[in-house]
């Protein structure tokens, strides 16, 4: 894969922006918030899909590369969701709003 996994200066501010999309849609539609999830990832997945396709000059090339794309994919989101879900898990009262 010749994908980019640098981080610049608007990685988070990207990121926030996303979420905040995603609790729009949870406030203003009174989408169920794993609804929303589905389609967040959805989204993702798509694009993903096109970055590969962009990063090759032809669709065989993209097709014998298919095991290494979502390899590469799949850990780096497995890597991320690691993150928040010990972060959670550390701050759940906080984050969730529970007073003791």
């Amino acid at each position: 894969m010749s994908i980019n996994e640098e981080i610049d200066e608007n990685f988070y501010k990207r990121a926030d922006e996303y979420i905040n999309l995603a609790n729009e849609h949870i406030n203003k539609t009174q989408a169920r918030p794993a609804l929303v999830n589905n389609s967040l990832m959805y989204a993702s997945a798509r694009f993903s899909a096109w970055i590969v396709a962009a990063s090759f000059n032809n669709n065989e090339d993209m097709i014998a590369d298919k095991e290494n794309a979502i390899e590469f994919f799949t850990n780096k989101y497995k890597e991320m969701l690691t993150e928040h879900f010990d972060n959670y898990a550390t701050h759940y009262d906080e984050y969730m709003g529970i007073s003791k």
